[in-house]
């Protein structure tokens, strides 16, 4: 499919949709194409390199698009991604969910179809990839780059937990929406001097609820890197209550939070493609035992709760300043990695400076928050400290 001299570049956005993934995409697509390569957008991340028929007269729109300047600029500045995502991982695809062409070939419960996207990759031409996504699908970029496949990865998470880079797409505008509604529904919590319990995401990582707490947007947080015992939390908001004029107290919650004791909250027991079970429920939890433990601090009469899962309100709409900047950087830096031949390389921020590190660096470890150096686990709140020569947020930074 290649009528490029210089080559085809793919792009593809996998795992959760956040603000910014649509201006790196536009990045990407008006850099490139006026260096001399085609661009083709494959769509719903790593599916649509999945069930591609490998045939010229097939219809496969439903798998990619050619990218062009109008349809990257067009989309450029609003969020979600255009080219649509999944949580698909290709290694281990369920024999349910295997494309119609590849049923009699594969039998196994669970599938490697490795082979096939590397056939696809041919059949498209493709001579780099640049994955756009967190450490579950560019765990999967990794894969590809020990395949022999030339890989340029953009991370983007809410959670900001990619190792190896102080930020990912989308994480900023999660923290102004997260400010912004803990200081909405203030209203709410100050009307009926109640506790107000908000659940963000941050299935490993706490900074989604670290960052917005810092900011004043709480009193307390809890995060999944400490369990925390419930009748402290109870302690301390029922006193931030009682010293507050307006007679409320906030708590953000972690979606990976964990009573001291105890383990993570499921919806249920079914599980990704990465086998990721689905989070949610420990804010209705402490929701419900901060209500029935408040009497004991309030001379026997229970204080009711206000709950509330912030969840995808934190990660639709448009991007903020800082993830309509950073996408078109991190674009333009995979731009000059491919114009230089470099490849098997992640872009990054680091102490304020762009750079890039090997992609491999992915699936080397986790990045959490450094509770030590950042959480007070008394207070359950972040510590306030030193700020010198720290990053923009502050506690993102992993030393590598």
């Amino acid at each position: 499919m290649s009528t490029q001299k210089k080559g085809v570049i793919g792009i593809l956005t996998g795992g959760g949709d956040v603000p910014g993934l649509n201006p790196a995409i536009r990045a990407v697509t008006i850099r490139a194409t006026r260096e001399g390569y085609k661009v083709i957008g494959i769509r719903r991340g790593w599916a649509g390199l999945v069930d591609i028929v490998r045939d010229p007269q097939a219809d496969n729109s439903n798998n990619f698009q050619i990218l062009t300047e109008e349809i990257v600029n067009k989309a450029g500045r609003t969020g979600g991604t255009f080219l649509h995502t999944s949580r698909t991982n290709p290694s281990k695809v369920r024999r349910d969910r295997l494309p119609p062409e590849l049923q009699e070939k594969y039998t196994e419960e669970v599938n490697d179809l490795t082979p096939e996207v590397l056939k696809n990759i041919d059949f498209l031409g493709l001579d780099y990839l640049i994955p756009i996504g967190g450490d579950d699908t560019l765990s999967y970029g990794v894969r590809m780059y020990q395949e022999g496949m030339k890989i340029v990865a953009i991370p983007k998470t809410m959670d900001n937990d990619v190792p190896g880079t102080d930020y990912c797409i989308g994480f900023s505008t999660c923290i102004t929406r997260t400010i912004e509604l803990a200081d909405s529904l203030r209203t709410v919590a100050g009307s009926h001097e109640r506790l107000l319990v908000l659940e963000v995401f941050g299935r490993y990582a706490g900074f989604t609820a670290m960052l917005p707490t810092m900011a004043g947007a709480a009193h307390r947080c809890v995060i999944p890197e400490f369990k925390f015992n419930i009748e402290r939390l109870v302690e301390l908001l029922m006193y931030d209550r009682s010293h507050n004029p307006s007679h409320y107290a906030v708590v953000l919650v972690s979606e990976g939070a964990m009573f001291e004791g105890g383990e993570m909250v499921f919806t249920d027991t079914s599980t990704d493609d990465f086998g990721h079970m689905k989070l949610g429920g420990i804010g209705d939890l402490i929701s419900a035992r901060l209500k029935e433990m408040t009497a004991k601090h309030n001379n026997g009469r229970m204080v009711d709760t206000v709950n509330q899962k912030l969840a995808y309100l934190v990660r639709c709409g448009d991007p903020d300043a800082i993830d309509s900047i950073v996408p078109m950087a991190y674009g333009n830096l995979a731009l000059d990695l491919i114009l230089k031949k470099v490849h098997g390389r992640l872009v990054v921020l680091k102490n304020g400076r762009y750079d890039n590190i090997p992609v491999d660096i992915v699936t080397s470890r986790k990045k959490t928050v450094n509770v030590e150096r950042f959480y007070n686990t008394d207070r359950l709140r972040p510590k306030f400290e030193s700020f010198e020569m720290n990053p923009l947020f502050i506690m993102t930074s992993d030393a590598i």
